[in-house]
């Protein structure tokens, strides 16, 4: 295997890119400046060691705890649960939550061998027992193991002996906005219809 072949191959492993988009990435590093790909090429090689989970709630940062936990002006009475770092940025590109999160960095999957111990609930109970915290937003996505992940966790959270009662809330679901009924499917649709609201 030559250099293009290897670097082909590594792009190849990483996500939604085939072999094709692959050799298009590194046919189009050939034809950058040496600077750039030498700068490229050193920030993939020092990422590892710069970019760490935030050891409070467990987001990919360079700093530790990561600046939404050390944060003065969060809301520190609510904790969005997500399953992957990439959630949390998604989420505060809205910019409507503000709140503090905890990365599960995963969702529980029998078949696969991940249980709920493979996962951070363990830290999630442990920051319950030591926060003033009222809510808990679970926003696991909504599937099969996210749904299943969420009732674990809404479960075990009920049989915590907290101080203060916490509520346990789930995202909403349902029809998007500027949807076509027509188009939706029937799991959207009835839980549009279980998770209506009066107007």
């Amino acid at each position: 295997m030559n250099a293009f072949e290897e670097l082909t191959a590594d792009f190849s492993r990483l996500p939604g890119i085939g072999k094709k988009s692959a050799v298009r990435m590194v046919n189009w590093l050939l034809t950058q400046d040496e600077a750039y790909v030498r700068r490229f090429a050193q920030n993939l090689g020092v990422l590892k060691e710069r970019i760490k989970p935030c050891s409070v709630c467990g987001m990919w940062t360079e700093e530790d705890p990561c600046p939404i936990c050390t944060s003065p002006v969060r809301e520190m009475t609510q904790i969005c649960v997500v399953e992957q770092s990439q959630d949390v940025t998604t989420i505060e590109a809205y910019g409507e939550y503000k709140g503090l999160y905890h990365v599960l960095g995963g969702l529980i999957k029998p078949l696969e061998g991940v249980g709920p111990a493979q996962l951070t609930i363990n830290a999630l109970l442990e920051r319950l027992k030591k926060g003033s915290f009222t809510e808990v937003i679970i926003a696991t996505n909504p599937t099969v193991e996210g749904d299943s992940t969420a009732l674990y966790i809404n479960k075990v959270i009920t049989e915590l002996a907290l101080p203060t009662p916490v509520k346990v809330t789930r995202l909403a679901m349902g029809i998007p906005v500027g949807g076509d009924l027509e188009y939706i499917d029937k799991r959207t649709l009835s839980l549009s219809f279980r998770g209506r609201s009066q107007i």
